[in-house]
């Protein structure tokens, strides 16, 4: 998907340094398990490094990271950010144009990108660089909308700055996609050689945002950057006045929802 001739999975490069100040991070107990699937070797694979945010918190607990990122500006922060830690290299391509040349990885994981991935290629992809009984794990941050107190006011906001906008964002107010891709994941790891115990799990934590913090979030949104200018300042500008009046505070119940495989072997 692309407007004014922007890849809209390359829109977040125009707001890197942005996107790495505003998105949310991931919990701990995550992490943990990331951990323990990169196992003994200690090694895994990212599909869509970003600014590093997922990249950074493995390495730091001495996973070696090889990043796939396909924005040059994302894969530049990504790369400048991770220096110190030594055990991160970050290449710039599509996951799809990247070639193992043998290279098998315990772990292969997606933090916020596996749906940027050619859903027709990629897991059979992903398999081919999985060591045996290696893991393919994708995960995204989903705010749990029912449970925040804010959620009629933002929709309001919504309706009346952006009818046309889609509710299809998880950032979007309106949004009732709380599983994710959890029932096409299974579908597709039953139908690809190699993949095997498909698996969902959700982790729960919360974000407290003001209206600034939560406004620069939305600005590194795919739909929202899209929008003509005109319209996107309006909404964030709406946004903002809404938090402000309710005490400058949004407190954010989150799900990190996430996808599981195991390769054969």
């Amino acid at each position: 998907m692309s407007s004014g001739g922007r890849p809209r999975r390359l829109v977040f490069g125009e707001v890197a340094e942005l996107y790495e100040r505003s998105r949310p991070g991931y919990p701990q107990a995550l992490i943990d398990d990331l951990v323990i699937w990169a196992g003994a070797e200690a090694r895994a694979l990212e599909i869509g490094a970003g600014t590093g945010k997922a990249t950074r918190l493995l390495a730091a607990r001495g996973v070696s990271v090889l990043g796939i990122e396909p924005s040059a500006e994302m894969a530049a922060y990504a790369r400048a950010a991770a220096e110190r830690l030594g055990n991160v290299e970050i290449v710039e391509c599509d996951f799809e144009g990247w070639r193992p040349d043998g290279a098998t990885f315990p772990l292969i994981y997606a933090a916020q990108a596996w749906h940027w991935v050619d859903q027709e290629t990629g897991y059979a992809y992903a398999r081919a660089a999985l060591a045996p009984g290696g893991h393919l794990v994708a995960f995204w941050n989903r705010p749990v909308w029912e449970q925040t107190g804010l959620r009629g006011a933002l929709s309001d906001v919504y309706r009346a700055t952006v009818p046309e906008l889609p509710p299809d964002g998880p950032m979007h107010p309106d949004n009732r996609d709380m599983l994710g891709a959890e029932d096409s994941w299974a579908q597709a790891i039953a139908a690809t050689d190699g993949l095997t115990d498909p698996e969902h799990r959700v982790y729960e934590w919360s974000i407290d945002y003001t209206a600034r913090t939560y406004v620069e979030l939305l600005g590194t949104l795919s739909d929202v950057r899209l929008l003509p200018e005109a319209e996107r300042q309006a909404l964030l500008d709406a946004v903002q006045r809404t938090i402000e009046r309710h005490g400058d505070r949004l407190t954010m119940p989150m799900a990190v929802h996430v996808e599981i495989a195991r390769a054969n072997g």
